[in-house]
C-alpha cells in the first residue's frame, strides 16, 4: 500500500478521447485527484463521479485537476461522461497496471465468491508529484466534498513546509 509522502507511482494511460494523460502533464502546474472507482455506470461510482462533477469548479479555483480511473475501455468511459454530463477525466486502466501500481486491485469476497476487483480509492498527488493524502476503502457518498476540504488544506501545509524539502 502507498503512504503519504511518498512520490506517486507514474502513470500514462488513455482518457475517454483516446488523449495520452500522464501524471508528468501536470507536474510543477496542478494538483491531481486520482480515484479508482470498480465500474463505470454503477450505483456507487456514478455518485462518486456525478459529485465530483458538482464541485468540479472548485478543484479547478485550487489548481487541482480530478481524473478518475476504471479498467472500463475509452469508449465506456466515453459514454458514461455523456450519460451524466461528467465534467473529470476518466482513464482506461484496461492493463490494470495502474491498479496494480497504486495497490487498489485487491481480492473481494461478495455473496461467498472470492473474484478481483478494483478497491474504491482516492489519492491526491501535490503539484511536486508527491502523494499528500493516500485513502483506500472510500465511501462514494459525501466523498468528493471531503477531498475538496483536503485539498483547501494542502495549500496551508505547503506553505509551512521548506523550500528545499524533499
Amino acid at each position: 500500500m502507498l503512504e503519504k509522502q511518498q512520490y506517486a507511482p507514474m502513470f500514462r494511460s488513455l482518457n475517454q478521447n483516446n488523449q495520452l494523460v500522464s501524471l508528468t502533464d501536470y507536474t510543477g502546474e496542478k494538483n491531481i485527484v486520482l480515484y479508482f472507482y470498480p465500474k463505470d455506470d454503477t450505483p456507487g461510482c456514478t455518485i462518486e463521479a456525478n459529485q465530483f462533477t458538482q464541485l468540479e469548479n472548485e478543484f479547478a479555483k485550487l489548481d487541482t485537476v480530478v481524473i478518475g480511473v476504471s479498467k472500463d475501455s475509452c469508449e465506456s468511459h466515453a459514454d458514461f461522461i455523456k450519460k451524466f454530463d461528467l465534467k473529470v477525466q476518466l482513464l482506461a486502466d484496461t492493463s490494470g497496471e495502474m491498479c496494480e501500481n497504486y495497490g487498489v486491485w485487491r481480492e473481494r469476497e461478495k455473496e461467498g465468491v472470492k473474484s478481483m476487483a478494483i478497491f474504491r480509492s482516492t489519492f491526491i498527488i501535490d503539484k511536486q508529484g508527491v502523494l499528500a493524502d493516500v485513502m483506500y476503502g472510500v465511501t462514494p457518498e459525501g466523498h468528493a466534498q471531503a477531498v475538496l476540504e483536503k485539498i483547501k488544506n494542502l495549500g496551508k501545509t505547503e506553505e509551512a513546509a521548506p523550500e528545499d524539502a524533499e
